[in-house]
């Protein structure tokens, strides 16, 4: 009689040696079945799928269909659509394809991808980006676009992603390194749990009004800006996130009495991290001044009246050279018919001259002057 079966930490003491050499063999074929498809230029391992620097023109399609995380760096995969996931991949939560020069992000090209919650496009060339690339119950969380931008029209569709509403589960996003300039006023309006922004080095000028409106950030990245000053509404908007962190070096601030709301502010929170790297890159008498060690006092403007007069003399300059420049061109187109006229007037004036010169002669002689008398008569 085959003796009973006793678990003894989760094993089966007892069990047949036969039984425990068919575990095995189903453990084996597991791992087998969990490797199978991998392709040739990728490497498979532990639901981690990497195929970098491959100069691959496409996404593997016989990818293993347990893959969590896909790493597709250092390519030349110029466009990805709904064809480059033709089978979904439920399991699939990271996928990288930064460095690929990627130029078009079609409609639905993540749709077979409904576990999908971190993405990295950084380091491409995008030119077309479609609002629809994202489906509307995607869980995406994290979107990296870092130097994905050459020129600031080609951001139209992703503005239209982001202000689509699909991206309702978005906590992080980053755009750095592109040419932002201005963010639209509702660029981050539909994305209610968006917890870090990132701009930084993304030319910006100026912040306006409702950027940072309905927004839950917590992280705000703006170095390495060209941001002179910040709006009183800008200010207020801060100041109504008390648990916000905002980086602000590398902006080449301009330190006159505009300034003086912002350096009160300066002083007065504690939501800029790095506030003791903020310097003046203007006036000159300023540069290099850390903002915290300014004086009111030092914070100068013109007045109106001086600033008036100013703008004044140099608008009256511009136009008199400008009537100079079209007197002394006028001259140099007619220079001919100039010379004629100048010509003509000496020559007049000669003939007018040599009359007077007659008539002189005539009066000063008696003789010729009773022979004109009588030739007149």
């Amino acid at each position: 009689m085959r003796p009973p079966c006793v678990r003894e930490r989760g094993r089966c003491r007892g069990a047949p040696a036969h039984e425990s050499t068919t575990m095995r063999l189903l453990v084996l074929l597991a791992l087998a079945l969990s490797c199978r498809g991998c392709p040739d230029e990728c490497v498979c391992l532990s639901q981690t799928v990497t195929c970098q620097n491959q100069n691959l023109d496409f996404i593997p399609h016989s990818l293993p269909t347990d893959t969590k995380s896909l790493v597709v760096t250092g390519n030349r995969i110029s466009r990805i659509g709904e064809d480059s996931f033709p089978t979904p991949m439920e399991h699939l939560t990271d996928l990288n394809l930064s460095g690929n020069e990627l130029e078009v992000v079609d409609a639905k090209a993540f749709d077979n991808l409904p576990s999908l919650a971190r993405l990295d496009l950084s380091d491409n060339e995008i030119k077309n980006f479609n609002e629809s690339a994202f489906s509307i119950n995607n869980t995406l969380e994290l979107l990296n676009l870092s130097m994905s931008f050459h020129n600031y029209t080609y951001m139209y569709g992703v503005l239209g992603a982001l202000q689509s509403g699909n991206l309702f589960q978005l906590t992080v996003l980053d755009l750095s390194n592109i040419d932002v300039f201005v963010p639209p006023d509702s660029l981050f309006s539909s994305l209610p749990g968006l917890v870090s922004l990132s701009l930084r080095n993304s030319s910006i000028v100026s912040l306006q009004n409702g950027t940072l409106r309905a927004l839950a950030l917590r992280d705000l990245d703006l170095r390495d800006n060209n941001l002179r000053n910040l709006p009183p509404s800008v200010v207020a908007e801060f100041n109504r996130k008390p648990g916000l962190r905002v980086l602000m070096s590398g902006n080449p601030w301009h330190c006159d009495c505009l300034i003086e709301e912002t350096l009160s502010w300066l002083k007065n929170t504690t939501q800029v991290v790095d506030v003791d790297n903020l310097t003046c890159a203007d006036p000159t008498a300023l540069r290099r001044r850390h903002l915290l060690h300014l004086q009111y006092s030092q914070l100068k403007c013109l007045g109106n009246m001086e600033s008036v007069l100013e703008t004044s003399y140099v608008f009256l300059g511009l136009v008199l050279a400008l009537i100079g420049v079209i007197f002394l061109l006028v001259l140099y187109l007619n220079r001919n018919g100039i010379k004629r006229w100048m010509y003509n007037i000496r020559d007049a004036c000669r003939d007018h001259m040599e009359g007077y010169h007659y008539r002189y002669e005539i009066n000063s002689d008696a003789r010729l002057a009773n022979l004109s008398i009588n030739s007149d008569v």
